[in-house]
């Protein structure tokens, strides 16, 4: 697709599914000899909104590359230039930081660390539709944020352990997660529990969590331990009528929350060590790590894509945007 502000581009780390590349990668026309401002870029989404949401539903993410974005206001502009509604990050495990507008820090855990693949907000009651990714500040080296589509996933599990994927399609999965007092930024799900719930008040905390379907068992030393669930691990895409691994159950081995000992299938029982680790194999197989580069904008299909982090040396600042579908 070409029109006259952008065009559809290839890069090599792309991989095409059904002769469809994952992510497509939009950039500036090279034919144009119109400057592709940032105002420019703002009022292009508008005007191409059905195209862009078109190309999201059949691959899943988009990747906006070589247009001038510079800063947080530029990426909230961008953002409010889709139309989509803010979805407030409540609840979530991952301490981050309001930047401006509906912009926020990602993960503020060390960037060393490896954060594992799941769709955002997987565990709460409402999760968003569309995830915004601005990069700020490019690693020199690593630091990717990798992409996946959740369908191959969830097909390749079905193909290899399909016992293991119709307990977790009757029974779901528990998440029993240690929650501080404060945020515990050494972690990429250390967000403690007083800025989970937006209060001091243990009362008010309780109250908070179980509006999201949480139970809340408090423990010595000011932490409490948070357990959700039962919830789905397999859901169903309905606008893609396929089925998809909504789960968060790899790649969280921090703060005393091992993932073999914290998430149990919905019927008490515990996962299988040895299949989750060959998911975690899947994932890394199927996925797509671009390095990012300043001034991309990486939107992503929560309900399709999942995502992780890849480790890095400082400085990395990547930004992002929750949202609803309107």
């Amino acid at each position: 697709m070409a029109d006259h502000h952008f065009t559809e581009n290839q890069i090599p780390q792309q991989i095409n599914y059904n002769s469809v590349p994952f992510p497509s990668v939009l950039s500036p026309n090279p034919t144009t000899t119109v400057p592709c401002s940032a105002s420019l870029l703002f009022e292009t989404i508008k005007t191409k909104k059905p195209f862009l949401d078109s190309l999201l539903h059949k691959t899943g993410a988009v990747l906006f590359r070589g247009f001038d974005i510079k800063t947080a206001e530029d990426f909230n502009d961008v953002v409010e230039a889709f139309g989509y509604e803010d979805l407030p990050y409540v609840g979530g495990t991952a301490p981050r930081t309001n930047v401006f507008g509906r912009v926020y820090t990602t993960n503020e855990s060390p960037p060393d660390q490896n954060i594992g693949f799941h769709h955002e907000m997987a565990l709460s009651p409402e999760s968003p539709s569309k995830v915004l990714f601005f990069c700020e500040v490019a690693p020199a080296s690593g630091g990717e944020t990798p992409i996946v589509l959740s369908h191959l996933v969830y097909e390749r599990m079905r193909q290899k352990y399909p016992e293991f994927v119709e307990k977790l399609e009757k029974h779901g999965l528990i998440y029993s997660r240690l929650l501080r007092e404060d945020d515990d930024i050494s972690s990429p799900i250390g967000r403690g529990w007083k800025s989970t719930f937006s209060t001091e008040d243990k009362a008010v905390a309780e109250e908070r969590a179980a509006k999201l379907g949480i139970r809340l068992e408090w423990m010595e030393g000011g932490r409490v331990k948070r357990i959700t669930g039962p919830i789905p691990a397999i859901r169903h895409d309905k606008s893609r009528q396929r089925k998809i691994w909504f789960t968060s159950m790899l790649g969280w081995e921090h703060a005393g929350n091992d993932p073999v000992n914290t998430i149990t299938f919905g019927d008490g029982t515990p996962l299988i060590a040895d299949i989750c680790h060959d998911c975690l194999k899947f994932l890394e197989e199927e996925c797509v790590a671009i390095p990012w580069q300043v001034g991309d904008v990486l939107l992503i299909d929560n309900f399709a894509v999942l995502h992780s982090r890849r480790p890095s040396k400082p400085p990395r600042r990547i930004l992002a945007s929750l949202c609803k579908s309107t």
